[in-house]
């Protein structure tokens, strides 16, 4: 039954909750930027290489067509797709970088916690329990 206690403790932490929480966000705000980067940037994009984006590739060996025009046995690099996708990431990884960035600005800044009095010094311990003796 301790396992499952401490289990639950963990889970229930705040910094695994944020993380869950951050986790289910971006992955969501990933399709966002794909759907940006496919609809948006990619056609941009296909403007300058007049093609699709996504359909850039480089041929390492050619394909035979059959009788309904698909190409069968075509070995290709599609960097294109490659492509699309850093690009997909540059944008998660900087807008996350901005989301962290504003987080902590507004983080609120902790005090430094205050300095507990000094005690005694370990000498003078020592000559209070050397004075005690001698009384006695």
């Amino acid at each position: 039954m301790s396992m499952l206690k401490e289990f639950k403790d963990f889970a229930m932490k705040g910094n695994l909750v944020d993380i869950a929480v951050a986790f289910v966000m971006g992955a969501a705000f990933n399709k966002v930027v794909s759907s940006f980067t496919g609809g948006i940037v990619s056609p941009l994009i296909g403007l300058i290489f007049k093609s699709d984006f996504k359909d850039l590739k480089y041929v390492v060996k050619e394909g035979v067509a059959d009788a309904e025009g698909k190409v069968a046995g075509e070995v290709a690099i599609m960097y294109g797709d490659f492509l699309t996708n850093l690009i997909d990431f540059i944008i998660v990884a900087f807008v996350m970088f901005m989301i962290v960035k504003a987080v902590n600005a507004t983080k609120k800044k902790e005090d430094p916690a205050p300095e507990a009095p000094a005690g005694p010094s370990q000498e003078d311990l020592l000559a209070e329990i050397r004075d005690l003796l001698k009384k006695n």
